[in-house]
């Protein structure tokens, strides 16, 4: 997907929305949406995040964000949760990111968890209902902030 995605983005297209979920035959599917730029001069370079595990999602968001790329959009897909990022490739220099990925069965948590996290300066991304490894659903949410020391 990751590899279309760039396909498309090198043609002057750009992401508007993704989607997971079970298609009316049963099996899982991911729909992404890239829409034409009316600037086709782009430059954007995407990544395509997929994993089970959270803790492996927060590093791989990590490495991404000190490479520059932004947090665009997310959904699960099954048990996996699926993040996309982009950067610009022209930018002479990069801008790196912090992100954080909060992860928690109970709201109550979730909302604990986020005002920490806001009052040390992380803006909200983004968030899911992903199915749990180990049965269950849980809340995935996804902050950022610009990185300190860029």
């Amino acid at each position: 997907m990751q590899r279309e995605m760039q396909q498309a983005a090198d043609a002057g297209y750009s992401l508007a929305g993704i989607q997971g979920g079970k298609t009316a035959w049963g099996t899982w599917e991911l729909v992404v949406v890239m829409q034409r730029n009316s600037d086709s001069t782009s430059r954007t370079e995407y990544r395509l995040l997929a994993t089970i595990k959270t803790s492996t999602m927060e590093e791989e968001l990590q490495r991404a964000g000190n490479a520059g790329f932004l947090y665009r959009a997310q959904t699960s897909l099954d048990k996996e949760t699926i993040v996309i990022l982009e950067r610009n490739r022209d930018l002479e220099s990069i801008q790196r990111i912090e992100y954080k990925l909060l992860a928690t069965t109970k709201t109550s948590t979730m909302q604990q968890e986020l005002l920490a996290a806001t009052a040390a300066g992380f803006n909200f991304a983004g968030v899911t209902v992903a199915e749990h490894l180990f049965g269950g659903k849980e809340v995935v949410t996804i902050l950022s902030r610009p990185a300190i020391g860029n």
